[in-house]
């Protein structure tokens, strides 16, 4: 299973590429994976602010439907529009064109695991 070493990860299988003052928002492959073909996808209102933990929309697969969260607290300035036509994007690009938001924050002080810890926390939850 991919774990791209230059992401940071919660607990919830979602990632966070920081870039600059903004950070990219997604889920991993290990949920894709769970999630199954995703079908369809809620995102939340540019303009929105949320904090560490909140629910920022919804995945539907062909499984579940399943909520994603935000790792880092901050203000959505940007959504992934192309998943609006190819929610499937997430299943096959998890980590690049699947991506979901687009936060305006700081990933500092927030509860967050480097590769190599989220790679053990897998292996936990898999135990």
């Amino acid at each position: 299973m991919s774990v791209p070493a230059d992401l940071l990860y919660n607990r919830s299988h979602d990632w966070a590429r920081v870039e600059g003052d903004v950070v990219v928002v997604g889920i991993t492959a290990y949920a894709q994976d769970q999630l199954g073909e995703v079908v369809f996808v809620e995102l939340p209102d540019v303009g929105t602010a949320y904090a560490a933990g909140d629910e920022l929309g919804t995945l539907e697969s062909v499984k579940a439907v399943s909520e994603f969260l935000t790792p880092l607290g901050g203000e959505v300035i940007e959504v992934n529009e192309a998943l609006e036509d190819s929610p499937n994007l997430v299943n096959e690009d998890p980590y690049g064109e699947g991506w979901l938001v687009k936060i305006s924050g700081t990933v500092e002080g927030e509860d967050l695991l480097d590769a190599a810890a989220y790679e053990k926390f897998l292996e936990q939850e898999s135990a």
